[in-house]
């Protein structure tokens, strides 16, 4: 696989949905016609902002999600991306992805994503159960995904991802097996297989006790390994831990984030890390808009990163992949072998049969990647 360690990217955040569901801790909220309007104008002036200070920027990913960028009114799309071409230099296999709702996409909408160079569809599915659908306060039901899925291929968009989730309340094997068997005669280039994460603040946080059981940690295992064997079984890889694709159809903007690599974040509490800087965007889209999307407005939470802040990023971005870290990378971006820096974390995690070397990358093992957040805590914090 090709690292992707010093390609730039740009993440764009519409923070608008018809519906927030119960799970979500992203910034979205439903909003009328002209607020999304004022929205894009303010988002459109922050890129043409910032790209004033780093003209001539080559960009290799565009990354547009949310909330539900398929809520934006007819021209917005377009508008946007049209801005990043004329601020960025984009590159000629620029992968540029827009996350997509079921039902609340049209033909008029995808031809629309297809003239402004939109090349990868990200489908919210979750689920081809209806009842969990609903339970999880998703808008759609799976004959709508089959809908949208359709058009879009229709449209000639030929790189589509899935997402799907398991460990939903009320979950079992045998459902989350049909979802995944429904998603494999849909024959997606890509699967996101999440596991649900109850999130702090969220509905589904604060009143879980009036939902069906969530599967036990146990299950969660068994619903991880059963996934990443059907889905061998009909010809994706996978690269990362919930990761699954087609061969040479890997989510490059993802990837980027993995290898570390720089990216602007525009819009409501969108992150950004240029420069050695890490932001994050202000999170009051009343406010945003008020702002016109200024830079020196809008950016908050700015942070200057150490080499050791770089150096833990580093590590525990990187195992997330299934083939590791480049030890070689790591010694040409900070100076320092890897050995010099974690040996004694390498050796312990290597000694549990958690970690194990493979050519020039340091990789996490099956049994390590059932346990990835401990293994990864290792390298935090520590230099």
């Amino acid at each position: 696989m090709m690292n992707k360690t010093y390609e730039k990217g740009i993440y764009i955040h519409i923070p608008f949905c018809v519906h927030k569901c119960i799970y979500c801790d992203f910034l979205s909220t439903p909003a009328d016609a002209d607020i999304k309007h004022a929205y894009c104008k303010a988002l459109i002036n922050e890129i043409r902002m910032t790209a004033d200070k780093f003209p001539e920027q080559l960009i290799t990913s565009v990354f547009l999600g949310g909330g539900t960028p398929s809520v934006m009114p007819y021209g917005c799309i377009g508008d946007i991306l049209d801005t990043i071409k004329q601020c960025f230099r984009l590159s000629d296999d620029a992968q540029i992805t827009i996350e997509c709702n079921p039902g609340t996409i049209d033909k008029k909408k995808l031809k629309e994503y297809k003239a402004a160079g939109v090349n990868r569809i990200s489908f919210g599915l979750q689920s081809a159960d209806d009842t969990e659908l609903k339970m999880l306060g998703r808008i759609h039901t799976f004959a709508d995904f089959v809908e949208s899925y359709g058009m879009a291929r229709e449209a000639g968009f030929n790189n589509i991802n899935v997402d799907v989730m398991s460990a939903i309340p009320g979950q079992n094997m045998t459902s989350l097996e049909y979802t995944l068997r429904k998603v494999m005669e849909m024959s997606p280039q890509h699967i996101s297989a999440y596991s649900l994460i109850l999130e702090e603040g969220t509905y589904l946080a604060d009143n879980i006790n009036d939902y069906p059981e969530v599967p036990d940690e146990d299950m969660d295992r068994q619903m991880y390994h059963m996934t990443r064997r059907i889905l061998a079984e009909n010809g994706y890889d996978r690269y990362e831990i919930s990761n699954y694709c087609r061969k040479g159809y890997e989510c490059t903007h993802n990837l980027l984030y993995w290898n570390r690599g720089e990216y602007w974040g525009f819009g409501c509490s969108a992150a950004g890390l240029i420069d050695k800087k890490r932001y994050c965007n202000i999170r009051d889209v009343g406010a945003y808009i008020r702002a016109h999307g200024n830079p020196e407005i809008v950016r908050d939470n700015i942070e200057v990163m150490s080499d050791a802040d770089e150096m833990e990023e580093f590590m525990f971005l990187g195992l997330r992949k299934i083939e590791g870290i480049n030890i070689y990378d790591f010694r040409q971006r900070f100076g320092k072998n890897i050995d010099e820096i974690y040996e004694k974390e390498i050796k312990n995690n290597i000694e549990k049969k958690l970690l194990e070397r493979n050519g020039d990358f340091l990789r996490l093992t099956e049994k390590g990647l059932d346990i990835c957040n401990t293994v990864m805590s290792d390298f935090i914090l520590t230099v």
